[in-house]
């Protein structure tokens, strides 16, 4: 029956915007009075707005702008500003670290690196205070901090790579650029130089919650909306007065998979995936050079990874040393 298929035949309700529960004393006022936009309807709520940004919301905007101008400024400057070109270049345009001859110090000329730690700060601060905006809105709401602490996690990895790691190993050139394609360029001679990321454990860990990540909120989505004509989208609802909806997914991973979650077990073990993704790759990006300075050696000395067959030539590799 392909009658009512909701993947492509979403229905947009409309009434008067929903303004939310009164504020604690003390928050400063939300902005809009709310509207409704069709092609939004698509694809989350139709209504837009009111939105509430408070002076963390306000400072952490202004950052981000400063530090997205700082690294636009400069993209456009490597192509003697010509429009055309930066739109061309763009993928290829980066803003990189200082070299290691300034090793981890704060004073860098501007041309030399120092706009990249100039973008960083901002950059940084921006994040940060966007994190204390959904802890103080998670609190004011009445909400649990989980929002919060799953962004925290992504934070991590993120301050791993462009600060907490460039500090250990005492040179920002460790960091990484601010670009695409330099991005890409930088992730790919890092696994080289450490003897191929592929046999960091923790990065086998980060790739496998990814990996549970996709499968667990496929599965989410297609069942909420294969019973979406029953009302499942519903899920307070259907938690309190069941109906047929999760009963019907619950019967359905029943039979094909011998269990079922529960409304709330499958957010729990996706909410662990996402999070893990970036908590144990921010691990093994810090054990990178700092620990472990080759993971192929490492990988086989622990068992993890079989050598090559001997083919009588000295890799020039294994003359050097793995961290332990």
């Amino acid at each position: 029956m392909t009658t009512y298929q909701n993947i492509f035949t979403q229905v947009q309700l409309r009434g008067e915007p929903e303004a939310g529960i009164a504020l604690p004393p003390g928050s400063e006022a939300r902005i809009g009075k709310g509207t409704f936009n069709y092609w939004m309807g698509l694809i989350g709520h139709a209504q837009i707005g009111p939105v509430y940004l408070g002076w963390t919301g306000v400072i952490s905007l202004i950052l981000g702008f400063l530090a997205i101008e700082i690294i636009g400024l400069n993209m456009m400057a490597s192509v003697n500003w010509d429009p055309i070109q930066f739109v061309r270049m763009l993928p290829w345009l980066s803003l990189e670290p200082p070299g290691p001859e300034y090793g981890f110090s704060p004073f860098v000329p501007l041309a030399k690196g120092g706009w990249w730690i100039l973008a960083g700060a901002f950059l940084t601060s921006s994040i940060l205070l966007w994190w204390v905006r959904t802890y103080t809105r998670a609190r004011a709401l009445g909400m649990g901090s989980h929002v919060s602490w799953a962004f925290l996690s992504a934070i991590w990895l993120y301050l791993v790579l462009g600060f907490i790691r460039p500090m250990l190993m005492g040179s920002w050139a460790e960091a990484v650029p601010f670009g695409i394609f330099p991005h890409l360029d930088w992730t790919a001679a890092f696994s080289i130089r450490y003897g191929n990321l592929f046999y960091n454990p923790f990065h086998c860990f980060s790739i496998a919650f990814l990996y549970g990540s996709t499968l667990l909120f496929a599965m989410h989505g297609a069942t909420i909306l294969a019973v979406g004509r029953y009302g499942g989208e519903r899920e307070i609802e259907q938690i309190t007065d069941r109906g047929t909806a999760s009963e019907r997914a619950a019967l359905f991973w029943r039979w094909t998979m011998g269990f079922n979650a529960t409304m709330e077990s499958i957010h729990r073990w996706a909410w662990w995936f996402a999070v893990l993704t970036t908590l144990t790759g921010g691990i093994g990006i810090l054990l990178t050079g700092t620990v472990v300075d080759n993971w192929y050696l490492w990988a086989q000395q622990h068992g993890y990874a079989t050598p090559y067959p001997s083919t009588g030539v000295v890799d020039p590799a294994t003359l050097g040393s793995a961290g332990q």
